[in-house]
Protein backbone atom coordinates (compact mmCIF):
# COMPACT_ATOMS: atom_id res chain seq x y z
CA UNK A 1 0.00 0.00 0.00
CA UNK A 2 1.20 3.50 -0.82
CA UNK A 3 -0.04 6.34 1.39
CA UNK A 4 -0.44 10.00 0.45
CA UNK A 5 -0.54 12.83 2.98
CA UNK A 6 -1.90 16.14 1.70
CA UNK A 7 -0.89 19.14 3.78
CA UNK A 8 2.61 18.96 5.27
CA UNK A 9 2.31 21.37 8.17
CA UNK A 10 2.77 20.68 11.89
CA UNK A 11 0.25 17.77 11.61
CA UNK A 12 0.84 16.28 8.17
CA UNK A 13 4.64 16.21 8.07
CA UNK A 14 5.29 14.15 11.24
CA UNK A 15 2.43 11.85 10.21
CA UNK A 16 3.92 11.33 6.74
CA UNK A 17 7.41 10.66 8.13
CA UNK A 18 6.07 8.18 10.68
CA UNK A 19 4.14 6.24 8.03
CA UNK A 20 7.24 6.34 5.80
CA UNK A 21 8.93 3.96 8.25
CA UNK A 22 6.45 1.26 7.18
CA UNK A 23 4.98 2.25 3.79
CA UNK A 24 6.01 4.19 0.70
CA UNK A 25 4.58 7.69 1.20
CA UNK A 26 3.75 10.61 -1.09
CA UNK A 27 3.98 13.88 0.85
CA UNK A 28 1.98 16.53 -1.00
CA UNK A 29 1.80 20.28 -0.38
CA UNK A 30 0.78 23.06 -2.75
CA UNK A 31 3.65 25.31 -1.63
CA UNK A 32 6.74 24.49 -3.65
CA UNK A 33 9.02 26.48 -1.33
CA UNK A 34 8.04 24.18 1.53
CA UNK A 35 8.55 21.09 -0.65
CA UNK A 36 12.10 22.26 -1.48
CA UNK A 37 12.88 22.63 2.21
CA UNK A 38 11.55 19.18 3.07
CA UNK A 39 13.53 17.58 0.27
CA UNK A 40 16.61 18.97 2.01
CA UNK A 41 15.48 17.56 5.36
CA UNK A 42 14.21 20.87 6.76
CA UNK A 43 10.91 21.27 8.58
CA UNK A 44 9.28 24.61 7.66
CA UNK A 45 7.45 24.53 11.02
CA UNK A 46 10.76 24.00 12.90
CA UNK A 47 9.25 21.12 14.90
CA UNK A 48 11.31 18.22 13.50
CA UNK A 49 15.06 17.68 13.43
CA UNK A 50 16.94 16.91 10.16
CA UNK A 51 17.70 13.35 11.28
CA UNK A 52 13.97 12.61 11.46
CA UNK A 53 13.86 12.83 7.65
CA UNK A 54 16.63 10.29 7.16
CA UNK A 55 16.00 6.74 5.96
CA UNK A 56 12.31 7.34 5.19
CA UNK A 57 10.53 6.02 2.09
CA UNK A 58 8.90 9.32 1.16
CA UNK A 59 8.48 11.39 -1.99
CA UNK A 60 7.83 15.11 -1.45
CA UNK A 61 5.85 16.71 -4.26
CA UNK A 62 3.74 19.72 -5.24
CA UNK A 63 2.25 17.90 -8.24
CA UNK A 64 -1.29 16.64 -7.46
CA UNK A 65 -1.01 14.08 -10.27
CA UNK A 66 1.41 12.13 -8.07
CA UNK A 67 -1.46 11.41 -5.67
CA UNK A 68 -2.82 8.92 -8.16
CA UNK A 69 -0.09 6.45 -7.19
CA UNK A 70 -1.46 6.14 -3.64
CA UNK A 71 -4.43 4.05 -2.51
CA UNK A 72 -4.72 5.43 1.04
CA UNK A 73 -5.07 9.21 1.18
CA UNK A 74 -4.83 11.36 4.32
CA UNK A 75 -5.89 15.02 4.25
CA UNK A 76 -4.39 17.13 7.03
CA UNK A 77 -4.82 20.77 6.07
CA UNK A 78 -5.74 23.84 8.18
CA UNK A 79 -9.37 24.70 8.89
CA UNK A 80 -9.30 28.35 10.02
CA UNK A 81 -12.07 30.87 10.64
CA UNK A 82 -12.78 33.98 8.59
CA UNK A 83 -12.94 37.63 9.70
CA UNK A 84 -16.48 37.02 11.04
CA UNK A 85 -15.42 33.98 13.14
CA UNK A 86 -17.19 31.59 10.77
CA UNK A 87 -15.67 28.31 9.54
CA UNK A 88 -13.49 28.76 6.46
CA UNK A 89 -13.42 25.40 4.66
CA UNK A 90 -11.69 26.74 1.53
CA UNK A 91 -8.37 24.96 2.09
CA UNK A 92 -10.05 21.71 3.13
CA UNK A 93 -12.40 21.65 0.14
CA UNK A 94 -9.58 22.52 -2.26
CA UNK A 95 -7.51 19.62 -0.91
CA UNK A 96 -10.54 17.32 -1.09
CA UNK A 97 -11.09 18.34 -4.70
CA UNK A 98 -7.46 17.59 -5.62
CA UNK A 99 -7.60 14.14 -4.01
CA UNK A 100 -11.01 13.46 -5.57
CA UNK A 101 -9.63 14.07 -9.06
CA UNK A 102 -7.03 11.33 -8.49
CA UNK A 103 -9.30 8.87 -6.67
CA UNK A 104 -9.55 5.27 -7.89
CA UNK A 105 -11.79 2.35 -7.03
CA UNK A 106 -10.97 0.70 -3.67
CA UNK A 107 -9.07 3.79 -2.46
CA UNK A 108 -9.40 5.13 1.08
CA UNK A 109 -9.59 8.79 2.14
CA UNK A 110 -9.10 9.80 5.78
CA UNK A 111 -9.60 13.36 7.02
CA UNK A 112 -7.56 14.65 9.97
CA UNK A 113 -8.53 18.34 9.75
CA UNK A 114 -10.69 19.59 12.64
CA UNK A 115 -14.26 20.30 11.49
CA UNK A 116 -17.76 20.59 12.96
CA UNK A 117 -19.72 17.32 13.35
CA UNK A 118 -21.25 16.38 10.00
CA UNK A 119 -18.78 18.25 7.79
CA UNK A 120 -17.07 15.14 6.38
CA UNK A 121 -20.35 13.57 5.27
CA UNK A 122 -22.11 16.80 4.26
CA UNK A 123 -19.28 18.63 2.48
CA UNK A 124 -16.28 16.40 1.79
CA UNK A 125 -17.77 13.08 0.66
CA UNK A 126 -20.11 14.67 -1.93
CA UNK A 127 -17.13 16.59 -3.33
CA UNK A 128 -15.04 13.41 -3.56
CA UNK A 129 -17.90 11.70 -5.41
CA UNK A 130 -18.34 14.65 -7.76
CA UNK A 131 -14.64 14.91 -8.67
CA UNK A 132 -14.05 11.15 -9.01
CA UNK A 133 -17.36 10.02 -10.48
CA UNK A 134 -17.27 7.23 -7.91
CA UNK A 135 -19.62 6.32 -5.07
CA UNK A 136 -18.58 6.40 -1.39
CA UNK A 137 -19.07 3.06 0.35
CA UNK A 138 -19.33 1.19 -2.93
CA UNK A 139 -16.26 2.36 -4.89
CA UNK A 140 -14.13 3.99 -2.20
CA UNK A 141 -14.11 4.33 1.60
CA UNK A 142 -13.86 7.37 3.86
CA UNK A 143 -12.86 7.87 7.48
CA UNK A 144 -12.13 10.62 9.96
CA UNK A 145 -9.25 10.51 12.46
CA UNK A 146 -8.69 13.85 14.20
CA UNK A 147 -5.18 15.13 14.77
CA UNK A 148 -4.07 15.53 18.38
CA UNK A 149 -0.56 16.93 17.95
CA UNK A 150 0.54 19.55 20.47
CA UNK A 151 3.12 21.89 18.83
CA UNK A 152 6.31 22.28 20.82
CA UNK A 153 5.54 19.24 23.01
CA UNK A 154 8.40 16.71 22.90
CA UNK A 155 6.68 14.37 25.35
CA UNK A 156 3.18 13.90 23.90
CA UNK A 157 4.25 13.15 20.35
CA UNK A 158 2.18 11.64 17.53
CA UNK A 159 2.83 7.99 18.34
CA UNK A 160 2.30 8.46 22.10
CA UNK A 161 -1.23 9.88 21.89
CA UNK A 162 -4.25 7.55 21.58
CA UNK A 163 -5.65 7.90 18.03
CA UNK A 164 -9.38 8.24 17.53
CA UNK A 165 -10.47 6.64 14.24
CA UNK A 166 -13.78 6.24 12.46
CA UNK A 167 -15.04 4.95 9.13
CA UNK A 168 -18.02 5.18 6.82
CA UNK A 169 -18.76 1.48 7.48
CA UNK A 170 -17.39 -1.48 9.44
CA UNK A 171 -14.91 -2.47 6.74
CA UNK A 172 -13.54 1.08 6.53
CA UNK A 173 -13.18 1.27 10.31
CA UNK A 174 -11.29 -2.04 10.34
CA UNK A 175 -8.82 -1.09 7.57
CA UNK A 176 -8.26 2.46 8.83
CA UNK A 177 -7.68 1.19 12.37
CA UNK A 178 -5.16 -1.41 11.21
CA UNK A 179 -3.31 1.20 9.17
CA UNK A 180 -2.91 3.63 12.06
CA UNK A 181 -2.03 0.79 14.43
CA UNK A 182 1.18 0.40 12.43
CA UNK A 183 2.49 3.68 13.84
CA UNK A 184 0.54 4.61 16.99
CA UNK A 185 2.10 3.04 20.11
CA UNK A 186 -0.52 4.48 22.50
CA UNK A 187 -3.34 2.55 20.84
CA UNK A 188 -6.48 3.19 18.80
CA UNK A 189 -9.96 4.23 19.91
CA UNK A 190 -12.63 3.18 17.41
CA UNK A 191 -15.41 5.77 17.38
CA UNK A 192 -18.94 4.63 16.56
CA UNK A 193 -19.31 7.00 13.62
CA UNK A 194 -17.55 9.76 11.71
CA UNK A 195 -19.71 12.38 13.47
CA UNK A 196 -18.72 11.03 16.89
CA UNK A 197 -15.03 11.33 15.98
CA UNK A 198 -15.54 14.86 14.64
CA UNK A 199 -17.40 15.87 17.81
CA UNK A 200 -14.82 14.28 20.12
CA UNK A 201 -12.04 16.36 18.62
CA UNK A 202 -13.88 19.64 18.68
CA UNK A 203 -14.95 19.38 22.32
CA UNK A 204 -11.37 18.68 23.45
CA UNK A 205 -10.32 22.21 22.55
CA UNK A 206 -13.67 23.78 23.42
CA UNK A 207 -13.40 22.37 26.94
CA UNK A 208 -9.96 23.93 27.38
CA UNK A 209 -11.17 27.23 25.96
CA UNK A 210 -14.06 27.45 28.42
CA UNK A 211 -11.87 26.58 31.41
CA UNK A 212 -9.23 29.15 30.45
CA UNK A 213 -11.97 31.74 29.92
CA UNK A 214 -13.10 31.12 33.51
CA UNK A 215 -9.54 31.71 34.71
CA UNK A 216 -9.32 34.91 32.67
CA UNK A 217 -12.59 36.16 34.09
CA UNK A 218 -11.33 35.41 37.60
CA UNK A 219 -8.17 37.40 36.88
CA UNK A 220 -10.27 40.43 35.87
CA UNK A 221 -12.31 40.15 39.10
CA UNK A 222 -9.29 39.57 41.34
CA UNK A 223 -7.42 42.46 39.76
CA UNK A 224 -10.21 44.76 40.97
CA UNK A 225 -9.85 43.25 44.43
CA UNK A 226 -6.05 43.67 44.38
CA UNK A 227 -5.56 39.90 44.72
CA UNK A 228 -2.94 37.96 42.74
CA UNK A 229 -4.78 35.32 40.68
CA UNK A 230 -1.85 32.89 40.67
CA UNK A 231 -1.72 32.94 44.47
CA UNK A 232 -5.44 32.14 44.56
CA UNK A 233 -5.01 29.26 42.08
CA UNK A 234 -2.04 27.94 44.02
CA UNK A 235 -4.10 27.83 47.19
CA UNK A 236 -7.19 26.34 45.50
CA UNK A 237 -5.01 23.78 43.72
CA UNK A 238 -4.19 22.08 47.01
CA UNK A 239 -7.56 20.31 46.76
CA UNK A 240 -7.26 17.00 44.89
CA UNK A 241 -10.10 17.60 42.43
CA UNK A 242 -9.42 21.23 41.54
CA UNK A 243 -8.83 21.62 37.78
CA UNK A 244 -5.46 23.29 37.25
CA UNK A 245 -5.94 25.82 34.48
CA UNK A 246 -4.39 29.28 34.38
CA UNK A 247 -5.26 32.62 32.74
CA UNK A 248 -3.59 33.81 29.55
CA UNK A 249 -3.88 34.65 25.88
CA UNK A 250 -5.74 31.99 23.88
CA UNK A 251 -4.78 32.04 20.22
CA UNK A 252 -3.41 29.59 17.69
CA UNK A 253 -5.15 27.33 15.22
CA UNK A 254 -6.94 25.03 17.68
CA UNK A 255 -8.25 26.35 21.00
CA UNK A 256 -8.88 29.82 19.59
CA UNK A 257 -10.67 28.46 16.50
CA UNK A 258 -12.42 25.13 17.14
CA UNK A 259 -15.14 26.46 19.49
CA UNK A 260 -16.37 28.69 16.66
CA UNK A 261 -16.90 25.59 14.50
CA UNK A 262 -19.06 24.02 17.20
CA UNK A 263 -21.08 27.19 17.87
CA UNK A 264 -21.58 27.60 14.11
CA UNK A 265 -23.08 24.13 13.83
CA UNK A 266 -25.21 24.71 16.93
CA UNK A 267 -26.57 27.93 15.40
CA UNK A 268 -27.33 26.06 12.18
CA UNK A 269 -29.42 23.65 14.28
CA UNK A 270 -31.30 26.52 15.91
CA UNK A 271 -29.45 26.60 19.23
CA UNK A 272 -27.44 29.51 20.65
CA UNK A 273 -24.38 28.09 22.42
CA UNK A 274 -24.24 30.44 25.40
CA UNK A 275 -21.32 29.04 27.40
CA UNK A 276 -19.13 28.45 24.33
CA UNK A 277 -19.73 31.95 22.95
CA UNK A 278 -19.23 33.58 26.35
CA UNK A 279 -15.90 31.80 26.73
CA UNK A 280 -14.82 32.95 23.30
CA UNK A 281 -15.80 36.55 24.09
CA UNK A 282 -13.72 36.58 27.29
CA UNK A 283 -10.65 35.00 25.69
CA UNK A 284 -10.80 37.13 22.56
CA UNK A 285 -10.87 40.30 24.67
CA UNK A 286 -7.84 39.53 26.86
CA UNK A 287 -5.18 41.05 24.60
CA UNK A 288 -6.89 44.45 24.61
CA UNK A 289 -7.61 44.12 28.34
CA UNK A 290 -3.93 43.58 29.21
CA UNK A 291 -2.90 46.56 27.08
CA UNK A 292 -5.47 48.82 28.76
CA UNK A 293 -4.36 47.78 32.25
CA UNK A 294 -0.75 48.53 31.30
CA UNK A 295 -1.68 51.93 29.88
CA UNK A 296 -3.49 52.77 33.14
CA UNK A 297 -0.34 51.89 35.10
CA UNK A 298 1.85 54.05 32.85
CA UNK A 299 -0.54 57.01 33.17
CA UNK A 300 -0.62 56.53 36.95
CA UNK A 301 3.14 57.19 36.90
CA UNK A 302 2.26 60.64 35.50
CA UNK A 303 3.79 59.85 32.11
CA UNK A 304 2.51 61.10 28.76
CA UNK A 305 1.07 57.96 27.17
CA UNK A 306 1.65 59.25 23.63
CA UNK A 307 5.37 59.36 24.41
CA UNK A 308 5.46 55.97 26.15
CA UNK A 309 7.56 53.10 24.86
CA UNK A 310 6.64 49.43 25.43
CA UNK A 311 8.61 46.24 24.75
CA UNK A 312 6.65 43.08 23.88
CA UNK A 313 8.55 39.84 24.42
CA UNK A 314 7.08 37.17 22.11
CA UNK A 315 4.53 37.19 19.30
CA UNK A 316 3.94 33.50 18.50
CA UNK A 317 0.71 31.91 19.70
CA UNK A 318 2.49 29.81 22.37
CA UNK A 319 5.91 29.29 23.87
CA UNK A 320 8.86 27.71 22.02
CA UNK A 321 7.14 27.45 18.62
CA UNK A 322 7.43 29.54 15.45
CA UNK A 323 3.72 29.50 14.61
CA UNK A 324 2.12 32.98 14.60
CA UNK A 325 -1.35 31.97 13.37
CA UNK A 326 -4.16 33.68 15.29
CA UNK A 327 -1.74 35.08 17.87
CA UNK A 328 -3.61 37.16 20.44
CA UNK A 329 -0.43 39.11 21.21
CA UNK A 330 -1.32 41.09 18.10
CA UNK A 331 -4.58 42.29 19.73
CA UNK A 332 -2.50 43.67 22.57
CA UNK A 333 -0.09 45.39 20.19
CA UNK A 334 -2.95 46.99 18.25
CA UNK A 335 -4.51 48.28 21.46
CA UNK A 336 -1.21 49.88 22.54
CA UNK A 337 -0.87 51.51 19.12
CA UNK A 338 -4.42 52.91 19.38
CA UNK A 339 -3.27 54.84 22.48
CA UNK A 340 -0.29 56.26 20.59
CA UNK A 341 2.23 54.04 22.39
CA UNK A 342 5.49 53.18 20.57
CA UNK A 343 5.76 49.38 20.57
CA UNK A 344 8.86 47.25 19.99
CA UNK A 345 8.21 43.55 19.41
CA UNK A 346 10.88 40.87 19.55
CA UNK A 347 10.66 37.09 19.18
CA UNK A 348 13.54 34.60 18.71
CA UNK A 349 11.27 31.98 17.11
CA UNK A 350 8.98 33.95 14.78
CA UNK A 351 9.89 34.53 11.13
CA UNK A 352 10.27 38.24 10.41
CA UNK A 353 8.88 37.98 6.88
CA UNK A 354 5.84 36.00 8.03
CA UNK A 355 5.09 38.55 10.76
CA UNK A 356 5.37 41.42 8.28
CA UNK A 357 3.11 39.67 5.78
CA UNK A 358 0.52 38.51 8.32
CA UNK A 359 0.34 41.48 10.69
CA UNK A 360 1.94 44.42 8.89
CA UNK A 361 4.60 45.33 11.44
CA UNK A 362 8.32 44.65 11.80
CA UNK A 363 9.98 42.57 14.49
CA UNK A 364 12.96 44.28 16.06
CA UNK A 365 16.30 42.55 15.66
CA UNK A 366 17.62 44.02 18.93
CA UNK A 367 16.09 45.12 22.21
CA UNK A 368 16.43 48.84 22.82
CA UNK A 369 16.40 50.86 26.04
CA UNK A 370 14.23 53.32 27.94
CA UNK A 371 11.03 51.24 27.96
CA UNK A 372 8.19 52.42 30.17
CA UNK A 373 6.79 48.89 30.25
CA UNK A 374 7.93 45.38 29.40
CA UNK A 375 5.28 42.78 28.57
CA UNK A 376 6.36 39.14 28.78
CA UNK A 377 3.70 37.89 26.37
CA UNK A 378 5.08 34.46 25.43
CA UNK A 379 7.17 32.29 27.75
CA UNK A 380 9.91 31.30 25.33
CA UNK A 381 12.78 29.53 27.07
CA UNK A 382 15.12 32.38 26.12
CA UNK A 383 13.15 34.78 28.33
CA UNK A 384 13.00 32.55 31.39
CA UNK A 385 16.78 32.93 31.90
CA UNK A 386 16.52 36.73 32.23
CA UNK A 387 16.36 38.50 35.61
CA UNK A 388 15.24 41.81 37.06
CA UNK A 389 18.74 43.26 36.79
CA UNK A 390 18.51 42.87 33.02
CA UNK A 391 14.98 44.27 32.86
CA UNK A 392 15.93 47.38 34.86
CA UNK A 393 18.89 47.95 32.52
CA UNK A 394 16.54 48.49 29.56
CA UNK A 395 13.72 50.38 31.27
CA UNK A 396 13.06 54.00 32.14
CA UNK A 397 12.29 55.24 35.65
CA UNK A 398 9.07 53.94 37.23
CA UNK A 399 8.66 51.21 34.62
CA UNK A 400 6.02 48.45 34.63
CA UNK A 401 6.74 44.74 34.23
CA UNK A 402 3.72 42.86 32.86
CA UNK A 403 4.07 39.13 33.45
CA UNK A 404 1.07 37.52 31.74
CA UNK A 405 1.74 33.94 32.86
CA UNK A 406 3.19 34.80 36.27
CA UNK A 407 6.64 33.46 35.35
CA UNK A 408 8.51 36.04 37.45
CA UNK A 409 6.09 36.16 40.37
CA UNK A 410 7.96 37.06 43.60
CA UNK A 411 11.11 37.79 41.57
CA UNK A 412 10.37 41.41 40.59
CA UNK A 413 10.92 44.00 43.32
CA UNK A 414 12.21 47.22 41.74
CA UNK A 415 9.80 47.44 38.79
CA UNK A 416 6.05 47.74 39.31
CA UNK A 417 4.72 44.22 38.80
CA UNK A 418 1.50 43.33 36.98
CA UNK A 419 0.18 39.91 36.03
CA UNK A 420 -3.17 38.30 35.24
Amino acid sequence: MKISVSGLGYVGLPLALEFAKHFPVIGFDIREDRIKMMKKGEDPSHELLPEEFMGKNIQFTADPNDLKEASFHIIAVPTPIDDHNLPDLTILLNATSLVGKQLKREDYVVFESTVYPGCTEEECIPLLEKESGLSCGKDFKVGFSPERINPGDREHTLIKIVKVVSGCDDEALKIISKTYEMIIEAGIHRAGSIKVAEAAKIIENTQRDINIAFMNELSIIFNRMNINTYEVLEAAGTKWNFLKFSPGLVGGHCIGVDPYYLSYKARELGYHARIINSGRFVNDSMGAYIAKQTVKKIIAQKKNISEAKVLILGVTFKENVSDIRNSKVVDMINEFVSFGVKVDVIDPNANMQEVRKEFGFELKKKIGKGYDAIVLAVNHKEYKTLDEKYFTSITADKAIFVDIKGTFRNKINQLEYLSL
